[in-house]
């Protein structure tokens, strides 16, 4: 994969990066990586680290912006730095290489959890960092480059679907209780899940929820989660409404 040219601000930062204790690689990610970046695209740089890595080594760069204790934004996204470098806008995020590595092992065996994690709705998966690493591009070091294991497709696909089908239940509950906002959650809830269903069964990597929906073909459900109602018979019609978008019907529970 062909290495972007990097800002000098931004490439003089990926070797301060690579110094730091620790330190295994610096990798590019996001938007720049994927070559869909606007404009305006911050730069995100993946951290990858083994045995920990020491946040007040990177405070003592001393680039202005926030910096985070490791575990700080959850168990997936772990933490990192928000930076202004030279005036651009700089995410560096902390990725630890032993953990991934570890990820992605229970990945190709097709094993994985969802695990609550800041900025994410319908949680996140364990292998979204294995496919940070598959998509990312290496600046630094050497990093793995992990393809989409079948047996990860087959039930990640499964999986979401599944948890597609019971956010409806409770959609559906909500609803009859007119439960407006409750309502509209599960169905945004349910949307997400399925989108995250149709993409790892034609195994690409999701690394998170952002245009996720139209990446899996399901936009026609936006206008129904825009406008859920505020009636019991309003939001039930929703609910219906975005069953059929997704072919799936509720969990029946009882």
């Amino acid at each position: 994969m062909p290495v972007p040219t990097l800002p000098a601000p931004v490439a003089a930062l990926v070797r301060e990066l690579a110094e730091l204790p620790g330190v295994a690689a610096v990798a590019l990610g996001g938007s720049r990586a994927a070559g869909t970046e606007r404009r305006d695209s911050d730069w995100d740089l993946g951290l990858y680290h083994r045995g920990g890595v020491d946040p007040e080594a990177l405070r003592a760069l001393g680039h202005p912006g926030y910096v985070s204790a490791p575990g700080e934004w959850g168990p997936i996204m772990d933490g990192g730095a928000w930076l202004t470098v030279g005036g651009l806008a700089v995410d560096v995020l902390y990725r630890d290489l032993d953990r991934i590595e570890r990820w992605w092992e229970e990945a190709e065996a097709g094993r994985f959890e969802i695990v609550a994690q800041t900025g994410y709705l319908a949680g996140a998966p364990t292998y979204l960092p294995v496919g940070e690493l598959a998509l990312g591009v290496p600046l630094t070091g050497d990093l793995p480059r992990p393809g989409f294991p079948e047996a990860l497709a087959e039930a990640a696909a499964r999986r979401w679907e599944g948890a597609a089908s019971a956010a409806l239940t409770f959609a559906g509950l909500q609803a009859r209780g007119g439960d407006a906002v409750g309502c509209a959650g599960m169905l945004a809830q349910a949307v997400l899940c399925a989108g995250h269903a149709r993409v790892a069964g034609r195994r690409e990597w999701v690394l998170n929820e952002k245009r996720l929906v139209a990446r899996a073909g399901l936009e026609a459900a936006e206008p129904v989660l825009a406008a859920v109602g505020s009636t019991s018979d309003e939001l039930c019609a929703s609910v219906e409404a975005v069953g059929a978008v997704l072919g799936l019907e509720p969990l029946v529970v009882r």
